[in-house]
């Protein structure tokens, strides 16, 4: 939706939806010789969506994890309004990084011209995280305050206060190949589902059955937050199809990777499923299976620290007409995440997606780039087990200016790597739960249809965004645009344009 005009007088407000009436905009382009042809198209659309958020639970592929057991103490720690002391003073639970809970977005300005701010959450009707329930799967059988003293992330005295709810928890027995992931691995693989793919398929999918009904949920997501995978083979007759997917996970085919047969599990069984690590999970067959069963997949990999910079940094050289010539990316870190990345296959994995990131931001501007040229782009990750959690990022971009100038920027990022990932995994549930109570129906149209089954509109939040073909885009504002305008559209407010016509005009009566 290229524009959007929402009529006041064809909004209205019922006691179960949100009804807004919208008119978008798109441009349909045709290139003659060097000439660009642009015709612009108006189309009338009805937006619906669902006003009560559905009783919802998450089920984590990795529970166990840095990021598992930090996002789950982040709900129990919340809910109960936990407070504690640390050396700088009393800190209390908050959800510092998250989108949903802790941004604002404009919604106009109020009679002597100030911007007027509400919190994102509740503009549209939003989960509230004290809400959300938490199930999963772990390789390791420890206990989540086993798995939480082990993995090094949340304080003591967090861990102490929430030791006697966290020790309820037990990860259920995972689906694990460790072909696909670093040979370390498998000393922590004491959790392991037995049989083949189709039979593990199988007790994934009873799995999220018993969980949805014990907490007699309507809505399940199933996020991975598991090791990276090596890249899986995708070829004809494999992974190419739903039917050639689905008949190569019954004849036990060993290049069908385990966090594919999640994803299958989630789909089958109606839930939306969210890759939370580069590996190739959401192959072509994967992806039209969705489709077939009108689930939706989010993926690949979470921006959180690094990456999110990168793409910052490379869309405001490109965007000032500064040609970034050289980019290098070096990261070490000391957690399970980076252990399993000193292997060579599943480094490729993340690789390929921190590389990626800049793509479409070079592709945007072919008065730097020639077609096919792009930047010197190298990414090295090592594994420093002193460091633990905190995970060091340097970074150095060298751009060209002009008579052959040169301009470098060194950046050190110093970051807890899970504490910015926890939130992160919040909003994605949050925005995938309410993007299933949202409704489109064109003009003279009977029907209101959802969103596309791959949730494009969560790209803000991955590292190298599954979109629809031709619609790629890694710059994080016009990501963070995107999401915000789509929810103003959804309670009849227009898009956010930052024109502000009325203050740049010599006479503002004209």
């Amino acid at each position: 939706m290229a524009n959007i005009r929402v009529l006041s007088d064809d909004v209205h407000y019922t006691e179960e939806h949100i009804l807004a009436k919208v008119q978008y905009e798109t441009a349909h382009c045709k290139r003659t010789g060097d000439t660009i042809q642009v015709t612009p198209r108006r189309r009338w659309l009805e937006v619906r969506t669902a006003r009560r958020p559905q009783r919802t639970g998450v089920m984590l592929v990795g529970w166990g994890g840095n990021n598992g057991t930090t996002l789950t103490a982040a709900l129990l720690a919340n809910r109960a309004g936990l407070r504690w002391e640390t050396k700088e003073g009393e800190r209390r639970a908050d959800w510092l990084g998250s989108l949903t809970q802790c941004a604002t977005l404009r919604v106009g300005s109020d009679d002597d011209g100030k911007d007027v701010w509400a919190p994102m959450s509740g503009v549209v009707p939003l989960l509230h995280p004290d809400d959300l329930e938490v199930d999963g799967w772990d390789v390791s059988s420890l206990d989540l305050a086993a798995a939480a003293r082990r993995n090094r992330v949340l304080d003591v005295e967090v861990q102490r206060a929430l030791a006697p709810q966290l020790r309820e928890l037990r990860p259920r027995a995972a689906a694990f190949d460790c072909s696909f992931v670093a040979a370390n691995q498998q000393e922590r693989a004491d959790n392991v589902l037995p049989g083949t793919r189709a039979q593990q398929v199988q007790r994934l999918r009873e799995d999220i059955r018993d969980f949805k009904k014990a907490k007699s949920l309507e809505r399940v997501v199933v996020l991975w937050t598991a090791n990276t995978e090596r890249f899986a083979e995708v070829r004809p007759g494999l992974n190419d199809t739903a039917d050639n997917l689905l008949a190569s996970i019954e004849r036990n085919e060993t290049e069908v990777s385990s966090s594919t047969l999640y994803a299958v599990a989630a789909i089958l069984e109606g839930c939306t499923y969210i890759n939370g690590s580069p590996q190739n999970t959401l192959v072509p067959g994967c992806l039209e299976l969705a489709e077939r069963h009108g689930t939706h997949v989010v993926g690949d990999d979470l921006k959180t620290g690094q990456t999110k910079l990168k793409s910052v940094l490379v869309d405001f050289l490109v965007s000032a007409g500064i040609k970034p010539t050289s980019i290098v990316s070096y990261n070490h870190l000391g957690n399970n995440d980076g252990k399993n990345l000193s292997a060579p296959h599943t480094f490729r994995s993340k690789e390929i997606t921190k590389r990626n990131v800049v793509d479409d931001m070079v592709d945007s501007n072919p008065i730097l780039y020639a077609p096919g040229e792009h930047p010197d782009h190298v990414v090295v990750i090592k594994y420093v087990p002193y460091v633990g959690d905190s995970k060091r990022a340097m970074d150095e971009y060298t751009g060209e200016l002009m008579f052959g100038g040169r301009q470098t920027f060194v950046v050190h990022n110093t970051c807890e790597d899970s504490l910015l990932a926890a939130p992160l995994l919040l909003d994605l549930v949050v925005l995938a739960e309410f993007c299933t109570r949202v409704g489109f129906r064109p003009a003279g149209d009977d029907e209101y249809v959802p969103f596309h089954s791959v949730l494009a509109l969560l790209s803000y939040l991955v590292k190298a965004p599954m979109v629809p073909r031709g619609t790629v885009v890694n710059s994080l504002f016009r990501q963070r645009a995107c999401i915000e305008n789509v929810l103003r559209a959804c309670v009849g407010l227009g898009p956010e344009s930052n024109m502000q016509l009325e203050h740049k005009l010599a006479s503002p009566t004209v």
